[in-house]
């Protein structure tokens, strides 16, 4: 089927803003401000059944519709902040069709009335910026931005604010936190953002795929975008395919159209080498981990979750038969000890004691108990934070001991890593 989000694969040069416009680019904008109400906007969105693609999944319109009655003014963030590992769908949307996403920001802005958007772009994503910026400024000078925008009195500003390298800055507060000026630490909810956002006032936060979604559907109408995927996951969704693969990169499918199998054999090309599959992390290290016997589950919300994950924001890692779990646990636990912002204890200390357990057992330093000690952190640790960090630290370190414990416990039997050892 046709790309809906990466038509950069079919539509070459369509970052230009000539080219773009050419392909049906800015229409879904000019329909949205002169043949519709922000109320039939909403009511669209909300009939598309369009989920969030940042990783939760939560009902895009529903989220709109929560901001309080005439409580002015309102503001749009963009969460471009995409800092899980293997994750870099938002990166080519910006890089390769930014023009898309600044009409779904724009069309989402008059939906809830907001006069001023704000773009919050990962700090090590300069060239996607730049994109962005000079897009912004195209946009502006065809009429599509600014003031009195394609003559309809409605105004928009947009705002690249770029941030500063910190993986928490993607959870939604401390997004808000930074981008007033300050330490990028989550919030104490509720109040939610819907109420009480950034500078204090109603305040939706969207992912960039999220909002690249906005145009097609405003254009081509909710029923034919609902009938795309699933009843519960509509759309297509960009899966980013990493690790021991053959061919790596972003893949658009329909929700419930492929399994792990196509997305890891078909369109990646296999494992490299020939060698045999060992683990899944479908949602980067935020999610539990999946074995080869979820090779035949679908890529949608749902049956991640049946088999025991999450799909995330579907940044798929594939591990391959010669990776030492315990390894690639430690450094998961390490990255998010790294990231976490310390506000929280049990994250904070969690964090950096999984990592310690970890070290131990990888360096052959380590007793058996070790192994059933990592349940008993990671049990302090879920639930216990303001934001879902030390969750997903937690989680996939967890998942790991679930399904390989005999390779932990090998570790301590034997006091080395096997996989190392193997090689040497």
């Amino acid at each position: 089927m046709e790309h809906i989000i990466l038509r950069d694969l079919d539509i070459e040069n369509i970052n230009d803003i000539s080219v773009y416009e050419q392909h049906g680019g800015y229409v879904a904008l000019k329909k949205a401000l002169k043949e519709m109400t922000p109320e039939q906007i909403i009511e669209e969105v909300k009939a598309s059944g369009l989920r969030g693609r940042g990783g939760a999944g939560f009902a895009t319109g529903v989220k709109w519709s929560f901001l309080p009655k005439n409580v002015f003014p309102r503001y749009l963030v963009v969460n471009a902040d995409e800092s899980e590992p293997g994750t870099f769908k938002d990166r080519q949307i910006m890089e390769r069709n930014p023009h898309q996403l600044i009409e779904g920001i724009a069309i989402s802005a008059y939906a809830i009335q907001s006069p001023h958007a704000f773009i919050y772009i990962r700090g090590e994503f300069p060239d996607a910026a730049d994109c962005l910026e000079r897009a912004i400024l195209d946009a502006h000078a065809r009429g599509y931005l600014g003031s009195n925008i394609l003559n309809t009195n409605y105004q928009l500003r947009i705002t690249v604010h770029r941030g500063a390298g910190a993986y928490i800055c993607g959870e939604e507060t401390a997004m808000l936190e930074s981008l007033e000026g300050k330490l990028g630490q989550p919030r104490v909810k509720p109040p939610f953002p819907a109420n009480i956002g950034l500078y204090g006032k109603p305040t939706v936060i969207n992912n960039v795929e999220t909002l690249a979604n906005i145009p097609p559907i405003i254009a081509r109408g909710a029923q034919w975008f609902a009938g795309i995927g699933t009843p519960r996951s509509t759309g297509t969704k960009v899966f980013c395919l990493s690790g021991h693969v053959n061919r790596p990169g972003n893949y658009e499918a329909p929700f419930g159209g492929i399994t792990f199998r196509d997305l890891i054999y078909d369109l990646g090309g296999g494992i490299r080498g020939g060698k045999k599959l060992k683990a899944i992390l479908p949602a980067g290290a935020s999610a539990p981990m999946l074995t080869a016997a979820a090779l035949d589950v679908k890529l949608d919300y749902e049956s991640v979750q049946a088999a025991g994950s999450s799909l995330g924001s579907a940044s798929v890692i594939v591990l391959d038969e010669d990776t030492c779990i315990v390894w690639a646990a430690k450094k998961m636990a390490h990255f998010f000890e790294h990231e976490s912002c310390g506000k929280c204890t049990p994250c904070r200390e969690g964090t950096y004691w999984l990592t310690r357990i970890l070290e131990r057992i990888d360096a052959g330093a380590a007793a058996m108990s070790d192994v059933d000690l990592i349940a008993n952190v990671a049990k302090q640790m879920v639930g216990n934070t303001l934001c879902p960090l030390g969750d997903f630290a937690a989680s996939p370190v967890v998942s790991s001991v679930k399904h390989f414990r005999e390779e932990y416990e090998r570790h301590v039997r034997e006091k080395k890593c096997w996989a190392r050892n193997a090689k040497t």
